[in-house]
């Protein structure tokens, strides 16, 4: 993991993932959704936590069930078949996973919000840098940020908007050039190895909260690593101690890692 004290300038804007970083959106939230549509298809198949888990390794969710698909006896044999049945199950999930965030069903992990006001109240320009859905974003911040949720960003990117998802550094890349600033001059807040590599391959450093699903996944580079924003023990570098033991991680701390 790269020190503290590295060559990095503080950072000028803070670049959100989503699924994972934001909320613990996967296991209560796309998976649930996933197994509803396939009961509304009338598909006999059910994601379990654990074999969800494995199936994190393919970004995207539509590119996930179509990898479970090649596994599956019972899945339609030809290729459109499969792609034509994997378009009508992701939008039934979608539809779902949509009812669950926009009710309130997902909240955003502890700390994020708070975070966020901060990055508001400073002129701290932020992003959303994501291969979810622009729909799926939506959903999830229209409860805790407003209606006008997207006035919070000064860039979004979702999973429309690029044509090749994470690792891949396309959406990073298309949100620094929307910015006009090189990779340095932002920092990503990411779960997953994958959402770090991408990050990482666009010159953005990054900092990781784990979510459940990647609580222990080797991370390698990331300018901080630790649990969540919500405490400020745990963290590699370590955080300063503090006299509130409600104190989160804010941008003091991020400008901290990232400062040379």
């Amino acid at each position: 993991m790269m020190a503290a004290g590295a060559d990095l300038p503080a950072p000028r804007a803070i670049l959100w993932d989503v699924d994972g970083t934001l909320a613990e959106t996967e296991r209560d939230g796309h998976r649930v959704a996933f197994n509803l549509a396939f009961e509304a298809c009338d598909l006999p198949w059910r994601w379990d936590e654990a074999h969800y888990g494995r199936l994190l390794e393919i970004t995207g969710g539509r590119e996930r069930l179509l990898h479970d698909m090649a596994t599956r006896a019972d899945a339609p044999a030809g290729t459109e078949e499969r792609q034509a049945l994997a378009r009508a199950v992701h939008a039934r999930k979608n539809s779902f996973y949509a009812g669950f965030a926009s009710g309130g069903g997902i909240p955003l992990r502890a700390g994020v919000r708070e975070l966020m006001q901060q990055c508001r109240d400073r002129g701290r320009p932020m992003g959303i840098t994501t291969t979810t859905s622009r729909a799926n974003v939506a959903a999830l911040l229209a409860g805790p940020l407003g209606a006008r949720w997207e006035e919070w960003f000064a860039v979004i990117v979702c999973g429309e908007d690029v044509g090749r998802k994470k690792p891949d550094p396309e959406v990073y890349q298309r949100a620094l050039g929307v910015l006009r600033i090189e990779g340095p001059g932002a920092v990503a807040i990411e779960d997953s190895p994958g959402g770090v590599a991408a990050a990482q391959a666009a010159g953005v450093p990054v900092i990781v909260t784990r979510s459940r699903y990647f609580a222990d996944a080797p991370i390698e580079g990331a300018v901080a690593v630790g649990p969540g924003l919500h405490t400020r023990g745990g963290w590699q570098p370590s955080l300063p101690a503090s006299g509130d033991p409600d104190a989160t991680v804010g941008l003091d701390d991020i400008d901290a890692w990232c400062s040379p």
